[in-house]
């Protein structure tokens, strides 16, 4: 591992003046679970890294008035799997997050630094996509909004600016919606995933959501059109068709992408039923 310096402001404005837009090798780091690896397997070498860790105004979870929820970027995955006021709002993230990694690394990692490292196999951002969530992000011009679907761009890429800064993830009032994620892993449950599906659904529109199968976490409106048409178990075969046949699968460790299509039929049905409140 080589040399290098590591900064650790107290504010999000001190945080953002010392990120580099014009130098790779400066680079924020959160929990840090899974940049430190890169640093010591040498696929990344940084000349400085600004830790977040002080930053304690990114660390609270709130309800809004408009029954949003806001969480900071540095709450810990351990306490979003143990918060009482997400398991009301969004029990789907909940139920995500007891099978996400391990409980080292869940009492380590932050929900920001697990949206900007844009590893596809991550479990939360298909859940998030399917929820409507989207994200705050600050830099030296001022702030923006992007939903968490717009986030990524590609293969363990992100839209973020070098000098830009995940705050805030906010999920909308769910009203009723009923969501469920599934995965299939190859090994262990807690393993990175071949395929992850996260759904949600009311009377009158869907969200079908793809990862770990894809380059990066997908909607398939082409599976979300099938669902107009009920709920009843033809209609969940038709969406899971449309699925497969819309989705864009790649190989990797975890399976061929022609497999993956597979799982993606088989996957998109089970967790629609069980959004539905059928059997999975």
């Amino acid at each position: 591992m080589t040399p290098f310096a590591v900064d650790e402001p107290a504010s999000l404005v001190e945080a953002i003046k010392l990120l580099d837009p014009q130098d790779a090798s400066v680079r924020p780091i959160a929990g840090g679970t899974a940049l430190m690896l890169m640093i010591k397997a040498g696929v990344f070498r940084p000349a400085r890294l600004v830790s977040l860790r002080a930053v304690k105004e990114l660390s609270a979870i709130a309800a809004q008035p408009d029954g949003a929820l806001k969480i900071g970027a540095m709450t810990l995955l351990s306490v979003l799997e143990r918060s009482a006021m997400v398991r009301a709002h969004a029990p789907v993230v909940t139920q995500t997050l007891r099978t996400l990694s391990n409980v080292r690394v869940r009492n380590v990692a932050t929900v920001g630094g697990h949206l900007a490292h844009a590893d596809p196999h991550m479990d939360l951002p298909p859940v998030l996509i399917a929820l409507g969530a989207h994200v705050e992000v600050a830099g030296p011009d001022g702030t923006r909004t992007i939903a968490v679907e717009d986030l990524f761009a590609g293969y363990f890429e992100t839209v973020l600016r070098r000098d830009e800064l995940i705050t805030t993830l906010v999920i909308p009032a769910q009203r009723g919606r009923r969501a469920a994620y599934l995965k299939c892993t190859t090994r262990a449950v807690h393993d990175w995933p071949a395929l992850g599906v996260a759904v949600s659904v009311d009377g009158e529109s869907s969200r079908i959501v793809i990862s770990a199968a894809t380059e990066r976490p997908v909607r398939l409106p082409g599976a979300e059109a099938a669902l107009r048409d009920g709920g009843d178990e033809v209609v969940l075969r038709r969406a899971a068709d449309a699925a497969a046949d819309e989705a864009e699968t790649i190989s990797d460790g975890q399976g061929s992408a022609t497999y993956k299509r597979q799982l993606v039929r088989v996957y998109v049905r089970r967790a629609l039923a069980a959004a539905l409140g059928g059997a999975t």
